[in-house]
């Protein structure tokens, strides 16, 4: 009797056991999140080589990882195609915006995805922000304010709407609204575009390939730089001209300085007696006297 107790009992556990271990793997199976996907111009969606449809894509996947490509339709044969890999989180959105030029580096866009984060927020009404660039060294802004040089993590971010933005010399600023969930993070990665309306694009295209270029004097005639309208209010100079200098100051549009010096896409000047320093020549106009 007591040897048909215990295989009885050993068969009941067995059971549970099972039918636990299936519970999980059947829930696991059927985790699913969404992927979202615009571009200009409209593109063909393939994911994992197999097509599933055009822009704009809506539609839930199992979570896991994707190659994902979009190849553009039409009469767009001189745009360029883009693919890339995405991660699909559970009850989530993975977003993809892509805006296709001429080639690679005429191309922009961004992806984001949401995630648990890995420690606990300092309270119940925060989340963060990890923003990654290419090329890197972008400097970001949030809500207009400027928080550092890509890649970074912004903590104690307060939950709701924002604005999220991009920028670097030489290329087009990346701007994208974004939504903030306590305890959670939102993932973002830009593709930056270079700026062809500017003189100065070799100095952007030789950031993508990783060249230098020659500095360039200013001309012997005298030039004077005007400040112009910034999304901050104002333009910082920086001890060097790069991003990633030091800030020696702070100037307002439409004030003027002599021009002592241009390197790629910097001017440098005098903006009080005896200090000197770079200002970034998208915003800040040269004149000639």
């Amino acid at each position: 009797m007591k040897k048909k107790l215990i295989l009885l009992t050993i068969l009941i556990v067995g059971f549970i056991l099972f039918v636990v271990s299936k519970f999980f793997v059947f829930n696991s199976q059927n985790e699913f999140g969404r992927i979202k996907i615009v571009s200009s111009p409209t593109t063909s969606v393939f994911i994992n080589n197999l097509a599933t449809g055009k822009t704009p894509f809506d539609q839930k996947y199992k979570v896991g990882e994707y190659i994902l490509k979009l190849i553009p339709e039409g009469n767009a044969t001189d745009t360029a195609s883009w693919q890339g890999k995405i991660s699909v989180y559970k009850n989530a959105l993975t977003y993809v915006n892509r805006e296709l030029g001429s080639s690679d580096v005429t191309s922009a866009g961004e992806v984001f995805t949401t995630t648990k984060m890995e420690k606990p927020a300092k309270s119940g009404d925060y989340g963060e922000i990890y923003v990654e660039t290419e090329p890197q060294g972008a400097i970001v802004y949030l809500d207009n304010d400027e928080k550092g040089i890509s890649t970074l993590i912004l903590s104690d971010v307060l939950k709701g709407d924002h604005e999220l933005s991009v920028f670097m010399p030489g290329f087009l600023r990346r701007t994208q609204k974004i939504n903030v969930d306590p305890g959670y993070r939102v993932n973002a990665a830009f593709k930056l575009a270079i700026d062809t309306s500017q003189k100065a694009t070799g100095s952007a295209e030789n950031r993508v390939t990783g060249n230098k270029t020659a500095t360039e004097s200013a001309t012997s005639k005298k030039n004077t730089v005007v400040i112009k309208d910034t999304p901050t209010g104002f333009l910082r100079v920086r001890e060097e001209p790069s991003i990633e200098a030091s800030e020696e100051a702070q100037v307002k549009p439409g004030d003027e300085f002599d021009l002592l010096e241009e390197r790629d896409d910097w001017y440098k000047i005098e903006y009080e007696k005896g200090r000197e320093g770079w200002v970034y020549s998208q915003y800040a106009e040269k004149t000639e006297e």
